[in-house]
């Protein structure tokens, strides 16, 4: 497969051209122009989250993990990323690893549950 048009532009033109991808529901696409993104900016966590959201949405869910745990790992009180972390892990039947990322993701959206 021809990968030049996913890897064609500057940055910023393939931060839109994987917006894009993924607002049309092209996860696959998405990823493509992302992942060379990611190896180009690995220390930004806007790209990567969306990479680790593609990879989520199109059932790739071992490299959202890993995508989502670099974050995690970078950011430890990174909301979303935790979410989706949790999201991931009980998609993958791991219920038990999840609980502890999905009740951080709640606590730092302020979500402490009123009994």
């Amino acid at each position: 497969m021809d990968t030049t048009y996913y890897g064609h532009g500057t940055p910023a033109e393939r931060w839109e051209r994987a917006r894009l991808f993924f607002d049309a529901k092209d996860y696959a696409a998405a990823a493509r122009v992302l992942s060379g993104l990611v190896e180009e900016v690995p220390e930004q966590t806007g790209p990567r989250l969306l990479l680790a959201r593609a990879y989520y949405h199109s059932a790739q869910l071992s490299r959202a993990e890993s995508e989502l745990r670099v974050i995690v790992e970078r950011d430890p009180v990174e909301h979303y990323a935790r979410l989706m972390l949790g999201r991931t892990l009980q998609r993958q039947g791991r219920g038990e690893e999840a609980e502890p990322h999905l009740r951080i993701a709640s606590a730092l959206a302020g979500d402490f549950g009123r009994d």
